[in-house]
């Protein structure tokens, strides 16, 4: 069997598992990979489904490497309990006059 070159919406949709409206709400609003129009029909390249699917795994590649950076850096406060002004019990509160 001769290798597709291209998928159509819903190739592309059962591919990845979720809704063929998905890709359209994706085209209109100029998320998701590359596609073509040839007369009435929506087209993916491979290469550009593929590109596509990188950038994604790229993009969450770099969310945890930022995650991770963030957890190893020391902790640091960022008010000095010392010097607080407020009540010592935060959930005390102060009676208003009216």
């Amino acid at each position: 069997m001769p290798q597709k070159h291209c998928l159509n919406q819903k190739e592309l949709a059962r591919r990845w598992g979720i809704s063929h409206r998905t890709l359209e709400r994706w085209r209109y609003t100029g998320l998701g990979p590359a596609f073509l129009k040839l007369g009435g029909r929506v087209l993916y390249r491979l290469p550009d489904i593929e590109a596509f699917e990188q950038s994604q795994l790229q993009r969450t590649f770099a969310i945890s490497k930022a995650v991770a950076r963030v957890e190893q850096a020391p902790r640091r406060l960022t008010a000095d309990p010392a010097r607080a002004t407020g009540p010592a019990d935060p959930f005390h509160r102060v009676a208003r006059a009216c």
